[in-house]
């Protein structure tokens, strides 16, 4: 599902128009990215939490060459599952 397909779901579900659809969407995933710029975890019940972590810097070995290549320290969003979407996608009914 992509950001288009959330936008004309919610404008079919509340009867509006998709440009409005379209801005609720833009500024709730606003609110998320500056959250998580912040630092602070986003957890949405039912679905699951999103938080950043932080990647030590590191020496990784490059598959192809063999050559070490040293990696920068860096900050990676991560995802994890609600209980309720996990009991659904692992429900015999799927």
């Amino acid at each position: 599902m992509k950001k288009s397909d959330i936008t004309k779901e919610i404008a079919k579900r509340r009867g509006i128009s998709q440009r409005k659809a379209r801005i609720i969407v833009d500024q709730i995933f606003q609110a998320m990215a500056e959250a998580l710029t912040r630092g602070e975890k986003v957890e949405i019940r039912g679905l699951g939490t999103f938080k950043i972590k932080k990647k030590p810097s590191r020496f990784v070995k490059d598959p192809r060459t063999g050559v070490e290549i040293f990696v920068k320290e860096r900050y990676v969003p991560t995802f994890k599952m609600g209980k309720l979407i996990k009991n659904h996608l692992n429900s015999k009914g799927r």
